[in-house]
C-alpha cells in the first residue's frame, strides 16, 4: 500500500494531468478524486486519456472525503482553495496548485487577485537556493504559476549573480489554451483560437508579483499571449545587464545554477527551446544569448505548462515532502512530433 493521495478539483486540466501522474508513480495510491459539476461521473468519461487506468468516480469537494489521505493536492480555481485547507487536518499535507498561499504580501494579493488573503506556505520551486530543504520540511505548499515558473527558472540565477539589472526585465511569454482551464469560454472555441495569436493582460498578469517575489526583480513589464496549441509555455526574459556580458557570460551563471538539477537543462549554444520538446515532460529547457544590436541579456524557456509548470512540479514537491527521491514517477523525456 502506498502513501495516500486525493486531488481536489480533479475534473480539470491540472487535474488530470496529476491522475495521470499519480497512476504512474510507484508510491502514491489515490483514494479519492472531487470535482464539482463532474460529481458522481467516472474519471475516465471526463478523461478518456486515464480508460484502463481508474475506476474512481468523482466525489463531492468536503474536507471529510480529502482527510482521508495523507497528501492532498489542491487543483482549484483561485480564491477557492484557502478554505478548504483550512478545514483540512493539520497532519494531513497539501500541496496547492492555485495561488492563494503563494504571496507572502496580502496587500500584493488584494492588488493582484482580490478578496482576503489565505497566508503564506513554503514556495513549490525545489531549484531555487535552499528551497528543496525548505519544501522537504514543510506540510503545505504553495505551487507555482505557470508562467512564474518559465521566467523564474530563465531569471534568477542572474539577478543572483549580479548579472542583470533587477529594475529593468521584459518578458513575452506564449502559452497553451489549457493555462486558461477546461471552462467553455468563447475566446478559446477552435474557431476563435487556430490560425491566432493574441496578447491578454497586458502589463497586468497576476504572476508579475509572483515573478518579482522568487526572483528580487523590481521592475518587470509581462505580456502574456494565446497561442493555438493545448499545451506549453515558450517565455522571452530580456533583461539589461549590469555590466558588459557575453552570451558565454550568461550561459556559464546558468550552467552553474543547474549544473545538478535534474529537470532544468541549459540547451547546447545554438539550439534553442521548442514547446514540443518538453510535452508530457517535468522539464524546462533554457538557451541564452546577448542581443547583437542593445546588448541586453536574453534567455528563452519553454515549459509544458501542465508539467514543470502545474502537476508535474506538485508531483516533485510532493515526492520532498514525504521523503521520496525528487524524481520519482517523473519522467524528463518529452513526447514528439
Amino acid at each position: 500500500m502506498g502513501v495516500r493521495v486525493a486531488v481536489a478539483g480533479a475534473s480539470g486540466y491540472a487535474g488530470g494531468e496529476l491522475l495521470r501522474l499519480i497512476a504512474g508513480h510507484p508510491e502514491l495510491e489515490l483514494v479519492a478524486a472531487t470535482a464539482g459539476q463532474q460529481t458522481g461521473r467516472p474519471v475516465s468519461e471526463v478523461h478518456p486519456q486515464l480508460t484502463g487506468s481508474h475506476e474512481v468516480v468523482f466525489a463531492p469537494t468536503d474536507p471529510d472525503t480529502l482527510a482521508a489521505a495523507d497528501l492532498v493536492f489542491l487543483a482549484l480555481p483561485h480564491g477557492e482553495s484557502g478554505a478548504l485547507a483550512a478545514a483540512l487536518p493539520p497532519e494531513v499535507k497539501v500541496v496547492d496548485l492555485g495561488a492563494d498561499h503563494r504571496l507572502a504580501d496580502p496587500q500584493a494579493w488584494q492588488r493582484w487577485y482580490g478578496g482576503t488573503h489565505a497566508g503564506t506556505w513554503t514556495y513549490g520551486l525545489p531549484e531555487l537556493p535552499g528551497q528543496r530543504e525548505r519544501i522537504a520540511a514543510a506540510g503545505r505548499v504553495a505551487n507555482t504559476g505557470c508562467y512564474a515558473v518559465a521566467t523564474i527558472l530563465a531569471l534568477a540565477p542572474l539577478l543572483a549573480a549580479g548579472l542583470a539589472e533587477p529594475d529593468d526585465v521584459v518578458v513575452v511569454a506564449a502559452s497553451g489554451t489549457s493555462g486558461a482551464g477546461r471552462g467553455a469560454k468563447p475566446h478559446l472555441l477552435g474557431s476563435e483560437v487556430m490560425g491566432d495569436l493574441s496578447p491578454y493582460k497586458v502589463g497586468v498578469h497576476q504572476h508579475v508579483p509572483e515573478i518579482k517575489q522568487a526572483t528580487g526583480a523590481r521592475g518587470l513589464s509581462f505580456t502574456p499571449i494565446l497561442a493555438p496549441m493545448p499545451r506549453g509555455i515558450l517565455a522571452t526574459v530580456t533583461a539589461r545587464p549590469a555590466r558588459p556580458v557575453t552570451a558565454d557570460d550568461v550561459r556559464a551563471v546558468l550552467a552553474e545554477a543547474y549544473a545538478d538539477e535534474p529537470f532544468v537543462h541549459l540547451l547546447p549554444a545554438g539550439q534553442w527551446p521548442h514547446t514540443a520538446a518538453t510535452l508530457g515532460a517535468n522539464t524546462c529547457h533554457l538557451q541564452a544569448t546577448v542581443d547583437s544590436d542593445t546588448g541586453r541579456i536574453l534567455v528563452t524557456s519553454a515549459i509544458d505548462n501542465l508539467g514543470k509548470g502545474a502537476s508535474g512540479q506538485a508531483v516533485q514537491c510532493a515526492n520532498l515532502m514525504l521523503g521520496l527521491p525528487e524524481t520519482t514517477g517523473l519522467t524528463t523525456i518529452g513526447v514528439a512530433p
